[in-house]
């Protein structure tokens, strides 16, 4: 009776290992398919941009490295670049406050002049898209409205900035010729 009891205590043991290595293996499926999900989501929000936006620079920022998902340098008809809106996604559950100051960070080494935060899970407070501490925050349906706003604002401030260089040496030549 003491072997069976051994035998017994051997196969539950067995019993118990197995299935915490079953939890432990569908635990990591469950977490690779997240990343996987999330990647889908970088993707196509990059292909979106690229639809949208034949003339622009959108350039993928690599697995691995620090600073947003996608980063969309805007150019005007002219092909003079207007400035960087660095994009982020998130495809997760629950929203996190955590993630405005990390672009904002992200957003600053890009030397990015506008931040935007494109989730499925928004903040309570936000139904479609709001400007929260620095970050332009969009849910995915109004992200390449938002886009499309920004830029254009985005080009407006970069003709202003092209008609002002060089006003100074007008001016001199001007003042040169008249007097």
């Amino acid at each position: 009776s003491e072997e069976r009891q051994l035998k017994d205590a051997e196969k539950d043991k067995l019993i118990s290992d197995l299935r915490r290595q079953m939890e432990d293996m569908q635990r990591r499926a469950e977490q690779g398919s997240q990343q996987s999900q999330g990647e889908i989501l970088e993707t196509t929000l990059e292909v979106l941009l690229r639809q949208q936006f034949p003339f622009d620079e959108i350039t993928p920022v690599p697995k691995g490295i620090h600073g947003g998902d996608v980063i969309h340098t805007v150019h005007d008809a002219a092909g003079a670049t207007c400035g960087i809106i660095l994009w982020e996604s998130k495809r997760t559950k629950a929203w996190s406050d955590g993630w405005l100051p990390k672009l904002r960070d992200d957003q600053r080494a890009a030397k990015a002049q506008i931040a935007i935060l494109v989730s499925l899970e928004l903040p309570k407070d936000v139904s479609t898209f709001r400007h929260i501490d620095g970050v332009w925050v969009s849910s995915v349906a109004c992200a390449i409205s938002l886009a499309h706003a920004l830029r254009a604002g985005m080009m407006e401030v970069g003709a202003a900035k092209r008609a002002l260089d060089g006003r100074q040496d007008k001016m001199e030549i001007l003042y040169k010729y008249l007097s």
